[in-house]
Formats: structure tokens, sequence, C-alpha cells
């Protein structure tokens, strides 16, 4: 059991050295407004991408664009001496999730309150080249 476990400890290590993230925490808008934006990047190229969010008009795009700026510097950061235009960069993935919910009370009338949820939310973006997805498979 334990070489089993170490082998694929070794295998997972190995595939994190090609794969670099960046994450987002505490963005102050919703998921679900973050999720359409980050939809339309999925799969997709790279500079394809980062054309894509700096004219998507939507407020989400721009904190997206500077996190997929983020991806790429950390990948150059593992990838010394590998120029990004011939590594063919892809988003591999990209997921939105909840984050904390700030609950505030708004008067209503006759004397009730409403309550509003103001909504955050975690985005990761995983970017990999896409040569070794093709020798992965």
């Amino acid at each position: 059991m334990g070489a089993r476990k170490r082998n694929k400890a070794n295998q997972l290590k190995e595939e994190k050295k090609s794969k670099s993230m960046a994450q987002l925490r505490n963005c102050p808008t919703s998921p679900r407004k973050m999720r359409l934006v980050a939809d339309l990047v999925r799969g997709k190229e790279v500079n394809y991408a980062l054309d894509i969010l700096r004219f998507t008009p939507k407020e989400a795009a721009g904190r997206l664009e500077k996190l997929l700026l983020s991806a790429i510097a950390n990948w150059q950061q593992k990838n010394e001496g590998v120029r990004i235009e011939e590594s063919d960069l892809v988003v591999k993935e990209i997921y939105v999730d909840s984050g904390r919910m700030l609950k505030r009370l708004r008067p209503a009338p006759q004397g009730r309150g409403y309550r509003i949820r103001k909504r955050s939310n975690h985005v990761t973006l995983v970017v990999d080249s896409r040569n070794s997805e093709t020798t992965n498979n």
C-alpha cells in the first residue's frame, strides 16, 4: 500500500510541474455573474482568451484577465527558457466557487426588514500546454 501511494504521489507531482494555476479569493461579485465570463474562456488558447476578456464589457472580465496574466506568469516561473508562443498554452480548467456571504438588512414597509445577501466568489484557473495533454492521453 505504501509503494502504491508513493508512486501515485510522484505521478501527481510530475503532472503539477507542467500545470500552473492562479486563484482569486473573495472577489466581490456573485458567482453566477463570474461564471458567465469564465465559460467564455474555458478550453481556449491563452492569447485568444486574453483577447476575449479584454473586449468583454462585463466587470468580471477585467478581474479574470488579471488572473489569467498571473497564471501565465506562474507558468513562466516554472518553465524558464521556454517561450509561451512555442508552448501553445491553453486555459485547461477554470471554475468558480461561492465565497463568503455578507448579510445585511434593508428596511422594508410596516417595520419589517428584508435580508440582502452580498455574495462573493473564489476563482481557480489552471493553465497548461496543449502538447502535454496529447502526451498524457
